[in-house]
């Protein structure tokens, strides 16, 4: 069984979020500049094992696609080019960013610390990943 691998895509920079081999935990790996993504996919892929990358699906409260879908959508459609046996999905992102920067208060990071964006897109991109797999889960049982 891969790691599952998520990806909070931002114009600027990417957080990315994996699971440990057995798919239990989501935990943050890094944050990436956008433009610097496939690279770091690319030399990530050649030394771990992934069965699905998981994507950041921007909406917008009205359940509509926000308008960051127009740089995603050419994303994924690279990796499965580059990737055909690799199973791509996505997953609803609304609401990330609020819980990255309220699990940062929560854990206690002072006010600098959470203006760190390169964090809260890593963050968020385990906050992505942790709601995939709670949403597999639950739909094993």
């Amino acid at each position: 069984m891969g790691r599952l691998l998520a990806i909070d895509y931002g114009k600027k920079r990417t957080g990315i979020a994996v699971s440990d081999p057995l798919q239990i935990i989501a935990n943050g790996l890094t944050t990436v500049e956008t433009s610097r993504l496939l690279d770091f996919l690319h030399d990530y892929l050649q030394k771990e094992e992934v069965s699905t990358i998981v994507v950041g699906l921007p909406k917008q409260m009205n359940n509509e696609l926000s308008e960051n879908i127009r740089r995603i959508e050419p994303f994924v459609n690279r990796l499965h080019k580059l990737y055909p046996n690799l199973q791509i999905e996505y997953f609803d992102e609304r609401f990330t960013s609020k819980m990255a920067h309220q699990s940062m208060i929560d854990g206690g990071l002072k006010k600098k610390d959470r203006q760190n964006k390169a964090l809260v897109d890593e963050i968020s991109a385990t906050i992505i990943l942790q709601g995939y797999m709670e949403s597999k889960r639950m739909n094993y049982k």
